[in-house]
Protein backbone atom coordinates (compact mmCIF):
# COMPACT_ATOMS: atom_id res chain seq x y z
CA UNK A 1 0.00 0.00 0.00
CA UNK A 2 1.48 3.34 -1.02
CA UNK A 3 0.41 6.77 0.07
CA UNK A 4 -0.29 9.38 -2.57
CA UNK A 5 1.79 12.53 -2.39
CA UNK A 6 -0.06 15.52 -0.91
CA UNK A 7 -1.68 17.77 -3.50
CA UNK A 8 -0.04 21.09 -4.45
CA UNK A 9 -1.94 24.11 -5.76
CA UNK A 10 -0.49 27.36 -7.08
CA UNK A 11 -2.51 30.36 -5.90
CA UNK A 12 -2.48 34.11 -6.54
CA UNK A 13 -3.51 35.28 -3.06
CA UNK A 14 -1.73 35.01 0.29
CA UNK A 15 -4.88 33.88 2.10
CA UNK A 16 -6.51 30.61 1.08
CA UNK A 17 -9.25 28.32 2.39
CA UNK A 18 -8.95 24.54 2.51
CA UNK A 19 -11.77 22.11 3.26
CA UNK A 20 -10.15 18.89 2.10
CA UNK A 21 -12.55 18.44 -0.80
CA UNK A 22 -15.59 16.17 -0.72
CA UNK A 23 -16.05 14.88 2.83
CA UNK A 24 -12.61 16.19 3.75
CA UNK A 25 -12.31 18.28 6.91
CA UNK A 26 -13.57 21.52 8.46
CA UNK A 27 -12.74 24.61 6.38
CA UNK A 28 -9.63 26.38 7.59
CA UNK A 29 -8.17 29.69 6.42
CA UNK A 30 -4.42 29.72 5.87
CA UNK A 31 -2.03 32.63 5.33
CA UNK A 32 1.05 32.21 3.17
CA UNK A 33 4.07 33.87 4.82
CA UNK A 34 5.94 36.20 2.43
CA UNK A 35 9.33 34.82 3.45
CA UNK A 36 8.29 31.20 2.82
CA UNK A 37 6.02 31.49 -0.23
CA UNK A 38 3.90 28.45 0.69
CA UNK A 39 1.74 26.96 3.44
CA UNK A 40 0.49 23.45 4.21
CA UNK A 41 -2.95 22.56 5.51
CA UNK A 42 -2.62 21.03 8.99
CA UNK A 43 -5.44 18.56 8.21
CA UNK A 44 -4.70 17.15 4.76
CA UNK A 45 -1.14 18.39 4.06
CA UNK A 46 -2.22 20.06 0.81
CA UNK A 47 0.42 22.65 -0.06
CA UNK A 48 -0.55 26.08 -1.37
CA UNK A 49 2.26 27.81 -3.25
CA UNK A 50 2.11 31.52 -4.02
CA UNK A 51 2.55 32.18 -7.74
CA UNK A 52 5.71 34.08 -8.66
CA UNK A 53 3.70 36.79 -10.41
CA UNK A 54 1.28 37.29 -7.47
CA UNK A 55 1.19 40.78 -6.02
CA UNK A 56 2.21 41.22 -2.40
CA UNK A 57 -0.72 41.64 -0.03
CA UNK A 58 -3.24 39.91 -2.30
Amino acid sequence: MSLAAPETETVSETRVACDGGVGGHPRVWLSIPADKGWVECPYCDKRYVLAEDAKAGH
